[in-house]
């Protein structure tokens, strides 16, 4: 449903975005992630409409945004960052001039208004002025105008900016709902986020795509990676890691820590730790080792983001070669 191909955005002679390409299908939800000044903001303008490309194609359901650009705007809702509106009128006003901006009248503009006004939990506040809501009321506002014309693909910059825990809880779950038809870009710099309601991931750093992947994959570029912790009591450090090591599935047994007939081990596994934790377990069961904690680390998200985008002062990413 959308296909950025070599996306490339020069401001005078800077390349604010260079070569980035990455396409997402029906039923995706992508987190757009990236530090500020990385070109994320500028690739969604890019992806809207709202800035001309430099270089490469940009297309919206097979609509390509610069040649058929009223074409690929109908199919999409986009929900600006900071969701600007306007302050003057009322909600019910707003969503009637929304829809009537996208062609809809009559009885399939009142349903479509009703269907919105439902789905973001806006009756209260129908009557009420813009400008009087609070901060939650009038991302949902604004998220409600973007899914008026229940469009294939959605286009979201920091939809859950400024709300409360249960309001993102809210948004979140609504996103994810929605991700099951829909194609739907988030650009977010809350990596919970992340974890909660995507199925994929980029990241944008220096105006490159620097990482594109699952979740999950993500997570296994930690540091740490995901792995098993295990703590042992009163047995021999070089028997219990020799028998990890033979286990077909181990990467890596790193000793933590090893005092007072304690030993904690970290065991790399090549899959999920979750699976392989139960493989470690028989083991220990089989060898009658006694032990007192067994349980899964995952690897942090905010460690990889750093990883992957931050730079030194001369420009090379941290741990380059």
């Amino acid at each position: 449903m959308i296909e950025a191909t070599n996306v490339t955005r020069y401001f005078g002679d800077k390349a604010a975005v260079a070569g980035v390409s990455f396409s997402v299908g029906k039923g995706e939800v992508l987190g757009f992630l990236g530090p500020n000044g990385a070109g994320k903001s500028t690739t969604m303008r890019m992806i809207t409409g709202f800035l001309p490309l430099s270089g490469g194609r940009i297309a919206i359901g097979g609509c390509d945004i610069a040649e058929k650009p009223v074409e690929a705007k109908r199919l999409f809702g986009y929900l600006p960052e900071n969701a600007p509106a306007y302050q003057d009128m009322s909600v019910a006003g707003f969503l009637d001039f929304s829809a009537s901006i996208r062609g809809l009248s009559g009885k399939a503009r009142s349903e479509a208004i009703a269907r919105a006004v439902k789905l973001c939990h806006l009756e209260k506040v129908m009557h009420q002025s813009i400008d009087t809501l609070s901060k939650g009321y009038h991302h949902r506002v604004c998220f409600a105008q973007a899914i008026l014309h229940d469009p294939p693909v959605l286009i979201l910059d920091e939809p859950t900016d400024g709300l409360d825990p249960n309001q993102k809880h809210e948004m979140r779950e609504l996103i994810r709902e929605m991700g099951k038809s829909k194609a739907i870009i988030v650009s977010t710099h809350i990596l919970e986020e992340v974890e909660a309601i995507c199925t994929r991931v980029i990241i944008i750093d220096r105006g490159e795509l620097v990482f594109n992947g699952t979740p999950q994959q993500l997570k296994e570029k930690a540091p740490h990676g995901d792995r098993v912790l295990v703590t042992l009591l009163q047995v021999a450090a070089d028997d219990v890691r020799a028998a990890l090591e033979k286990l077909p599935q181990v990467r890596l047994v790193e000793t933590v820590k090893q005092e007072n007939n304690k030993l904690t081990l970290a065991i790399h596994p090549s899959g999920r730790a979750d699976d392989f934790a139960l493989t470690v377990k028989r083991l220990l069961d089989e060898r009658k080792w006694e032990f007192c904690e067994l349980h899964t680390q995952s690897g942090k998200l905010d460690e990889v983001f750093r990883c992957l985008t931050t730079s030194d002062s001369t420009g090379r990413k941290e741990g380059a070669a």
